[in-house]
């Protein structure tokens, strides 16, 4: 019988004053074995007895089965996904032919799994040899991009002995921005490590997870041609790769604050590019005996040669040219010129830029463009077809969109029309815009310009007076005499 404090006060108390159990329990109208038990102060009310009693059911053959079931979790590794307590009872009536209740697999199940938990709190202390491994991670941070406020994915990697780092921003976590930053990163550490630790990210893992992830095919060539092998840690596993997950931090804080304001994506990989020159110049770890560019000098010796040939990490394709002249990569139209129409090229994506190759030969480099429905077009892809065809000039997508609309009004005010127009454009790519808009701020306003003006100026005369001729100049002289014998007057 489980008693109240009160209850237990008086059995104490009466006892303590020599009242007997048969009297303490008439009394407060409890048995004498309540009182028995309480009377002397050899337990408490509030004090349970614990779970002594191990069922018989629990067989070595069933705790087996449940360890199994933990083992094949182990394998899949799949968090979603993993054997409960109601499950693993289930498959052992199923297949054990199990009699015993819920509760005690319960029990045994929780018992089991608290024997191989480690606590979340406990870590490894791990120490690296110079040059065994880098370890690689993305981040994010925000950034003005052309006065336009952007996000960008910042790379980070860390050699794990001296703690150099590496940091560059993409505006796409992609696979070839993946492969362009580990490539940037090799020529950064002056050669490549042996091993390199990442997460099971998309970008480089195929399937499955951890010790049993399968790389991407891209992936697999990248690291086979630099010689390094790939450790993909466990999903949410962060301290298998806790030098790179501070780097992420670290570099956000130290060198994106103040956010920074920058033209382009080649201008914040500079200034990157130069914090991490300064941080190996002047930093050093905490609780690290020698600072970072003492530990990098000795890494570097370990680390393997880059490999000579430089491997290409485009994501390349074959398209064939429209209609419009224009190639479409990756939901954009990028122009080539027009006598490739209908013809298949071939387009090289890089982390910042496309290529268009055709026959080996590069047709035309852009600076890439990321999201949906955009097209880049060049002049000089289609002034040979505005020659032939001036009438579509006013409608002419490539002209409106890469032509500023100064130069557009003031070519509209030429004496003859479309085809003085397409003439200018002509300069225009010859020239540059540039030069013929500086020629229009020459012309006084009270002129009416002409194309060939335009032709004058910028074909304008030496202004000097001053002739230079060689230092000496030579002069055939005439023999005379012949004259005179032709016409007969010789010797007179």
């Amino acid at each position: 019988m489980i008693i109240e404090l009160d209850m237990y006060s008086s059995i104490r108390t009466r006892y303590l004053e020599g009242e007997s159990i048969r009297s303490i329990a008439r009394c407060l109208k409890i048995s004498r074995p309540t009182v028995k038990k309480y009377c002397e102060g050899a337990t408490h009310p509030e004090v349970r007895k614990t779970y002594q009693r191990e069922p018989d059911i629990i067989t070595h053959d069933i705790n087996s089965f449940i360890v199994s079931c933990f083992n094949q979790d182990e394998v899949e590794n799949l968090r979603k996904q993993k054997h409960t307590a109601k499950k693993i009872y289930d498959l052992l009536i199923s297949e054990k032919h199990f009699v015993g209740s819920y509760s005690s697999i319960r029990r045994a199940v929780s018992k089991l799994k608290a024997e191989r938990t480690v606590p979340p709190q406990s870590s490894v202390p791990l120490s690296y040899k110079p040059g065994e491994a880098v370890q690689i991670d993305w981040g994010e941070a925000t950034v003005y991009l052309d006065g336009q406020k952007t996000k960008v994915h910042t790379f980070c990697g860390r050699l794990c002995y001296s703690c150099d780092i590496f940091v560059q921003a993409y505006k796409a976590a992609n696979e070839e921005s993946f492969l362009e930053a580990q490539q940037l990163m090799f020529d950064f550490f002056s050669g490549t490590p042996k091993r390199l630790i990442f997460d099971n990210a998309k970008v480089a893992v195929k399937e499955g997870f951890g010790l049993y992830a399968k790389p991407q095919d891209k992936y697999l060539s990248f690291s086979s041609h630099y010689a390094v092998s790939l450790d993909f840690c466990n999903p949410a596993s962060g301290n298998e790769k806790s030098l790179v997950e501070n780097l992420v931090g670290y570099s956000r804080r130290n060198f994106l604050v103040p956010v920074p304001r920058v033209v382009d994506m080649e201008e914040l990989n500079l200034k990157l590019w130069n914090a991490c020159i300064s941080y190996r110049n002047n930093h050093k770890v905490e609780h690290r005996q020698n600072p970072v560019n003492v530990m990098y000098q000795e890494e570097a010796k370990w680390l393997n040669a880059i490999p000579k040939y430089r491997f290409d990490t485009s994501k390349t394709t074959v398209c064939k040219v429209d209609d419009f002249s224009t190639v479409r990569y990756e939901k954009n139209n990028y122009s080539v010129p027009t006598r490739y129409l209908r013809k298949d090229v071939t387009v090289k994506g890089y982390a910042n830029s496309i290529s268009i190759v055709h026959e080996g030969s590069v047709l035309v480099t852009y600076s890439r463009q990321y999201g949906s429905g955009k097209t880049q077009y060049r002049l000089e892809h289609y002034i040979d077809l505005l020659e032939r065809k001036p009438r579509s000039l006013s409608n002419a997508r490539p002209v409106i969109e890469t032509l500023t609309k100064e130069l557009l009004d003031w070519g509209n005010q030429l004496p003859g029309g479309n085809k003085e127009m397409v003439k200018l454009l002509r300069l225009c790519v010859d020239y540059g815009e540039a030069r013929i808009l500086a020629i229009k701020h020459l012309i006084p306003s009270q002129i009416v310009p002409t194309v060939d003006m335009v032709r004058t100026y910028l074909n304008e005369p030496v202004n000097s007076s001053v002739i230079y001729f060689r230092n000496e100049i030579d002069i055939t002289r005439t023999d005379l005499k012949k004259y005179d014998e032709k016409y007969g007057v010789a010797n007179q």
